[in-house]
């Protein structure tokens, strides 16, 4: 089968350039992973999922880095930033281009601050679309109503009709990866001729353990954002409250939402929040040493400078303002 077969027929969708990329980095894995395991394996598709994440994030690593950095830069600036807050308080115009100014002398770029939760974003809407395209028999939002057997022989972007039934009939300890707890039960008859229907109590079983974990990630990931904050910080009524938010209303939304989310994406989800909360670690610690050395470094330099610009002590027994010159 050639690569222009492989495709779809139907007419360009407006999100196709997000959808192809996500489906055609899945479709690699699982052809990487199912030469191993089997294409038809729950673990090879789950490998595939968990994998779609890494090399996203792998991809993000540098902007995430000009992230951290763009975040200790606002931090050394907020004096400078408050004082021209306060001489130019009436003049909002002046302000802002004195802001500018001194981001601009900086090398501060708040752009860069938002590029990897702009770009995460459509990843997870493509992904969860192209999820939700192995089973096409709903006839919810956005779904097509497609009979068991015209879904099972019609391709998935990148994947072909093989792709799809080898999806359909792959379980992760029981359960298909594109299953729900709420999935209806037209969604569920479509797995019937790949293994049999499942069972909400057999989706559940592997659907709780992966929101419980995605929910103790979230709050872990939250809470060591805020231990780098400042006291300062931390005393800011917004920032409390948002503070507040992400260590307990952001884990429990992950909890409320999860059975409304396939088992696929909250694969997805406890993947990238691992990943964030190992990068976070290495990265700080990182620029932390690198802050130190620089640290140490300027010490050292200003030790010497005082040494050399220290005058030297008179030697017992003579005069200050050097030697004497000798008779004739």
């Amino acid at each position: 089968m050639t690569f222009i077969d492989r495709l779809p027929r139907r007419g360009a969708l407006m999100l196709d350039f997000i959808y192809y990329p996500v489906s055609g980095i899945l479709w690699v894995w699982h052809t990487v992973f199912g030469s191993v395991l089997g294409p038809d394996n729950g673990i090879t598709w789950a490998l595939s999922v968990m994998f779609l994440v890494f090399t996203l994030r792998l991809v993000l690593y540098k902007p995430f880095v000009s992230q951290v950095r763009t975040q200790l830069t606002m931090k050394k600036l907020q004096p400078e930033i408050k004082a021209l807050q306060k001489k130019y308080i009436g003049d909002r115009a002046r302000q802002a281009a004195e802001m500018q100014k001194l981001q601009k002398a900086h090398g501060f770029n708040p752009l860069l601050g938002c590029l990897p939760v702009l770009v995460q974003a459509p990843v997870f809407i493509g992904l969860l679309h192209v999820l939700r395209s192995f089973n096409r028999t709903g006839t919810g939002i956005g779904q097509l109503g497609m009979s068991p057997e015209e879904n099972a022989n019609t391709a998935n972007y990148f994947f072909s009709a093989t792709d799809v039934q080898s999806f359909l009939e792959a379980r992760l300890f029981g359960a298909p990866i594109s299953a729900a707890m709420n999935s209806g039960a037209a969604t569920l008859e479509a797995f019937a001729p790949f293994g049999g229907v499942p069972t909400v109590i057999g989706i559940a079983m592997v659907a709780v353990p992966l929101m419980v974990l995605a929910g103790i990630a979230t709050h872990f990931n939250s809470r060591a954002s805020i231990a780098r904050q400042d006291d300062a910080a931390r005393a800011n009524p917004q920032t409390a409250l948002m503070n507040r938010l992400a260590l307990w209303v952001f884990p429990a939304g992950v909890l409320l939402g999860g059975p409304f989310l396939p088992i696929a994406v909250l694969l997805y989800w406890v993947s990238n929040n691992l990943w964030t909360y190992v990068q976070q670690h290495v990265v700080y610690r990182r620029i932390d040493s690198l802050a130190a050395a620089v640290s140490d470094a300027d010490d050292g330099t200003t030790q010497a400078d005082a040494t050399v610009a220290a005058p030297s002590k008179p030697r017992p027994g003579v005069k200050p303002g050097g030697r004497k010159r000798r008779r004739r």
